[in-house]
């Protein structure tokens, strides 16, 4: 039994689909996924799931195991953690969603290395699933992600906000809408929207519609794209409209207009996550500095 066993294992638990987990958590084949679960169980000498259709259940032994599973990842990770400090090699494993923070890091990244100079701060730019697993799983010290998320995505991990952004659409210059205000939600559903891929983005979609429960009409998506500069280049073409935020208006360009919807939706939280407990003190000055950094812009 090695440790990816154990991670893949526990990102199919999660996911309670082993689809899902290899092309949205591990990036890896699906039959290759399949076979490492087949022989971990045939190694544990239990099934550790049951399989109903597409999506699997943990049994009871799989529960069990799942506890343990993450108790030895998150050991491992402090073992190489430990070793990299002993080494002089301090390095602090940030997950990035780099476009709720594009305009703040470099402030942030500067006030950290002034605090803590004896600390490299690594970003990864992932999406938020692979953020939040990377946290679970001790492969990074912590992450910034967009909230709200639904169900336990976020359960034994703690949640710190650092900002919040209303909910807008943003259209083209040239579109019907660009020289209003404000558009209401039934009006703004009838439209066709660009969109960000459901692979990549799963979470996207389950938010614009659940935007748009109010009303009637149900946005179509008409384009999907796996990155938000391709959204934001459909949108200036006239291609369509997107569900977007003023919290990263920064990113947007003359030939796009934000608008605000009526009746407002819940306002959208960028904040950090870390494992509950005790944060080492490279962990506990990068929040620190975050709180400081986004204080400084609202």
């Amino acid at each position: 039994m090695e440790l990816r066993h154990l991670r893949y294992f526990v990102a199919v638990a999660e996911m309670e689909n082993v689809s899902r987990a290899a092309t949205q958590k591990l990036h890896v084949a699906q039959p290759s996924l399949s076979r490492q679960i087949r022989d971990l169980e045939d190694e544990v000498g239990v099934p550790l799931f049951e399989r109903t259709g597409k999506s699997v259940r943990l049994t009871g032994a799989g529960r069990a195991f799942l506890e343990e599973a993450r108790a030895i990842l998150k050991l491992a990770a402090d073992a190489v953690l430990k070793a990299r400090d002993v080494a002089g090699k301090q390095e602090l494993l940030v997950g990035n969603w780099s476009l709720g923070t594009g305009r703040i890091m470099p402030t942030l990244r500067r006030a950290y290395q002034q605090a803590m100079p004896g600390v490299h701060v690594k970003l990864h730019d992932w999406t938020i699933d692979q953020n939040i697993a990377g946290v679970r799983d001790g492969r990074l010290h912590l992450a910034i992600i967009l909230f709200p998320l639904k169900g336990n995505a976020l359960a034994e991990l703690r949640f710190q906000e650092l900002t919040s952004g209303r909910v807008t659409v943003t259209v083209s210059a040239d579109h019907p809408f660009a020289r209003r205000k404000s558009v209401p939600l039934a009006e703004a559903a009838r439209e066709p929207f660009i969109g960000l891929t459901r692979e990549k983005y799963p979470r996207y979609e389950e938010y614009l519609f659940a935007t748009f429960a109010r009303v009637k009409d149900k946005p179509r998506v008409l384009e999907e794209h796996d990155g938000w500069s391709g959204v934001f280049s459909a949108v200036g073409a006239g291609a369509g409209i997107a569900l977007t935020s003023d919290a990263f208006n920064y990113a947007f360009n003359d030939r796009i207009r934000r608008l605000r919807l009526t009746p407002e939706p819940k306002r959208i939280t960028i904040g950090i996550i870390t494992r509950k407990g005790k944060l080492g003190p490279a962990a506990e000055k990068f929040c620190q500095c975050a709180k400081e950094a986004f204080a400084s812009i609202r």
